[in-house]
């Protein structure tokens, strides 16, 4: 079955020109956001401790780390989330709780917008 595309993603139709417009272009000064937040839990410390270590050693100079310091279970967390998919954690210990997309956009005169998706991936237990 062939789906047509949302609308969003068809050619966007060119706006009607007026004298001012033909001048200067509209400045609406919109700015939008989306934020993309993983929530995840340890589910094996001993596992998460071990792969962050790995990649602390690997990226020592980019996030300051020594060898000689151990990292936290939230610092190495932390580190693992930034550095890996949700589905590459769930081999390290980390299991997704809930994934939230937030996006915003705002105009410097009126409150911003805002679209908030919740998911919660489905339960296999």
């Amino acid at each position: 079955m062939n789906r047509l595309p949302h609308p969003s993603l068809l050619p966007a139709l060119p706006a009607p020109t007026t004298k001012a417009s033909a001048r200067r272009p509209l400045d609406l000064r919109v700015h939008a956001q989306r934020i993309q937040i993983d929530e995840l839990i340890v589910t094996d410390p001993r596992t998460v401790l071990a792969h962050a270590r790995t990649a602390a050693t690997d990226t020592a100079a980019l996030v300051g780390y020594s060898t000689t310091t151990p990292l936290s279970l939230p610092a190495a967390a932390a580190l693992l989330c930034s550095l890996h998919t949700p589905d590459e954690l769930a081999d390290m210990g980390l299991r997704l709780v809930r994934h939230v997309t937030r996006t915003t956009a705002a105009t410097h005169h009126r409150d911003p917008v805002v679209l908030e998706l919740h998911d919660a991936p489905e339960d296999d237990s």
